[in-house]
C-alpha cells in the first residue's frame, strides 16, 4: 500500500501531512531523524474504522521499527506559516510495540475530530474536514531534549535560542520545568547560558505511556548541554535554514551523543520580520 511508506518516501503533503513530509525531506537531506514510517490520512481513517487491509499494511511497515514508538499526528494543513496545530492533535509517546499501534491510531484520529480541534480549525479559517496523517517513529530515550528557534522569537534578533531539559522534550514543551536557556550567534558563539530549574524529567513508563521522575538535586540546576552539544545544535540550525528556509521552530533530542531532529516548523508568532 503506497499510502504507508518509510518517512524518506513521504513526498505528498495532501496524503501524509506537513510533519511527515518535512521529516522525510530532512532524511533525504542527510539530517538525523529517528527511523519511522508515514501513514496517509485515508489509512488512519481506515484503521480507525477497523478495516483489516489497512491494519495489515500498517503492521507490516511498523513491526520492523520494534519499540517503543512515538505516534504523532501529521495533518495536511498543520504547522504551516500562518497557524500551528501544536497541542490540538494528540501525540502518544511510548507505545510499547506494533501490537498496540491500532489503538493508538484510533485515539489520534478521534482527537483530530474533537470539539476543541474542530473549533481551532474554524478559528484559523479552516472549514474542511481534517485529513490526519500519522508519523510513527522509534521513541528515543534522550539524555536531553528541547526546542530551538533559528531566530529569536521575542526580539527578532538574528540568533539561535535554545531551551533544554533532561529526558524527553515534553517537559519543556508542556512548561513542566524552567528549562536551561542558551543563545548562540550564527557563527556558533555562545552569547548566553542560563541554568533553569529542572526538578522533573519525563521518561517512558515500563508498560507504555510516560511518567514524571524526580531529578536528583545535584542535577536540577546543572546545565544539561555542554559546548559540544551546543555546537551540534548550531550546525543543525544552519542545516534547517538551508533545507526549510529561515525562522524555524525546531524540536530536537540528544541520545547517546547523537543529535536528532524531531520536528521543524515555521515560527508562528506575530513578530514582524
Amino acid at each position: 500500500m503506497t499510502q504507508v511508506v518509510p518517512l524518506a518516501k513521504a513526498l505528498d503533503e495532501k496524503l501524509f501531512g506537513s510533519k511527515a513530509v518535512g521529516l522525510g525531506q530532512a532524511l533525504r537531506e542527510g539530517v538525523p531523524v529517528p527511523p519511522g514510517i508515514a501513514l496517509s490520512g485515508a489509512v488512519v481513517e481506515a484503521v480507525a474504522a477497523g478495516e483489516e487491509r489497512a491494519i495489515r499494511a500498517v503492521d507490516r511497515q511498523a513491526r520492523p521499527l520494534g519499540g517503543p514508538l512515538a505516534v504523532r499526528s501529521s495533518a495536511a494543513d498543520e504547522d504551516g506559516a500562518q497557524a500551528s496545530f501544536a497541542g490540538q492533535h494528540l501525540t502518544l509517546l511510548n507505545v510499547p510495540s506494533a501490537d498496540e499501534l491500532v489503538a493508538a491510531l484510533k485515539e489520534i484520529w478521534w482527537s483530530a475530530n474533537s470539539d476543541s480541534a474542530i473549533t481551532y480549525r474554524q478559528r484559523v479559517g479552516l472549514f474542511t474536514r481534517p485529513s490526519i496523517g500519522v508519523v510513527v517513529q522509534r521513541l528515543l530515550n534522550p539524555d536531553a531534549a528541547g526546542v530551538m528557534f533559528t531566530l529569536n522569537p521575542v526580539t527578532g534578533d538574528d540568533e539561535r535560542v535554545i531551551e533544554a531539559s533532561w529526558g524527553l522534550g515534553e517537559a519543556v514543551v508542556a512548561g513542566l520545568v524552567i528549562p536551561d536557556h542558551f543563545r548562540l550567534d550564527r557563527s556558533g558563539r555562545i552569547l548566553e547560558r542560563t541554568p533553569g530549574l529542572k526538578q522533573i524529567t519525563i521518561r517512558g513508563a515500563p508498560n507504555g505511556g510516560t511518567v514524571q521522575e524526580t531529578v536528583p538535586d545535584h542535577l536540577t540546576e546543572r546545565l544539561c548541554l555542554g559546548d559540544d552539544q551546543l555546537a551540534q545544535l548550531g550546525r543543525l540550525a544552519d542545516r534547517c535554514d538551508q533545507v526549510y528556509g529561515p525562522r524555524r521552530d525546531i524540536e530536537w533530542a540528544i541520545e547517546g551523543g547523537t543529535l536528532y531532529l524531531l520536528q521543524c516548523r515555521a515560527i508562528t508568532t506575530g513578530m514582524k520580520s
